[in-house]
């Protein structure tokens, strides 16, 4: 008997294998594509100085503020004051000492250049007369800038509301002080943090009792004056520890005089290209 042949099957008889062009997700959502980063904007700082102005300075610290205006703003115009007493502020702030030297040398040696140090300056008496008040290098006004950064007074007290109001007393006797100082196209210039407790203040409201307004707020970069360090009402905590005011959000103020524009305690609100109008006074 012979062998019967095995049937070999042609690989050309099969169906040729196809690839779906789609496959089940079985309920599973497909991944969509990674969306482009977009590059950070980086804002470029606003300087609210101009090397020609007369500024007066209140309420500084170690003065590092005051140096960096001169140094690397070339504001050569100052009269820089704090609250402290000599004696206290070096007790405070030790650095102070190097900032205020380079000052007032700059003062002794170069003709172009006018800068003075006070101490024992009440931010809410200016060039009212007695104690306090700067005497008669205050009083001679007509600044063009008068600069008031992180008024705070101190922590008097753990109740935050009683803290809140003090902080208003404050502001809203400096606005009065502050404001006969002014020349005609003068400004004040608060920066204060941003948040609570700050906030609470209502700084805006506060300057809407002396008759001014904000002409425009933008945010403070404190790494645009090289330099300058936040200096704590309370004084330098030991060994350097703690957070560091310059980096926490802030934001500056330049309170004018109120103007004609001003309606029923409103004001106008400037136009903007996006949308015709804009209901803030703010760079960012």
């Amino acid at each position: 008997m012979g062998k019967s042949k095995k049937q070999v099957s042609s690989r050309s008889s099969r169906t040729p294998y196809s690839r779906p062009s789609t496959f089940p997700n079985h309920g599973i959502k497909a991944k969509s594509k990674p969306k482009p980063l977009r590059p950070k904007r980086i804002q470029t700082p606003t300087i609210p100085f101009d090397p020609t102005d007369r500024i007066l300075l209140v309420g500084e610290g170690d003065f590092s503020f005051t140096h960096s205006l001169y140094a690397y703003h070339n504001c050569h115009r100052l009269l820089a004051t704090c609250f402290d007493s000599a004696a206290t502020l070096v007790e405070k702030y030790p650095q102070s000492t190097g900032y205020i030297q380079e000052l007032q040398d700059a003062d002794r040696e170069d003709e172009t250049v006018n800068i003075q140090i006070l101490n024992g300056v009440d931010a809410t008496k200016l060039g009212r007369g007695g104690v306090g008040s700067g005497g008669k290098e205050v009083k001679k006004g007509r600044f063009d800038r008068v600069v008031f950064n992180f008024p705070h007074v101190g922590g008097l007290t753990k109740d935050v509301n009683r803290q809140v109001r003090c902080n208003q007393e404050l502001l809203v006797n400096f606005f009065k002080a502050a404001v006969p100082l002014l020349a005609p196209e003068g400004s004040i210039i608060i920066t204060i943090f941003e948040g609570e407790p700050y906030s609470l203040w209502n700084i805006r409201d506060l300057a809407r009792h002396v008759d001014l307004k904000v002409g425009r707020s933008f945010k403070f970069q404190a790494e645009a004056y090289p330099g300058y360090k936040h200096a704590r009402t309370l004084g330098n905590i030991e060994g350097g520890r703690g957070w560091k005011g310059e980096d926490r959000e802030s934001r500056t103020y330049i309170f004018e005089k109120k103007d004609g524009e001003e309606i029923q305690g409103q004001l106008k609100k400037p136009k903007n290209k996006r949308n015709g109008f804009s209901d803030s006074d703010s760079d960012d």
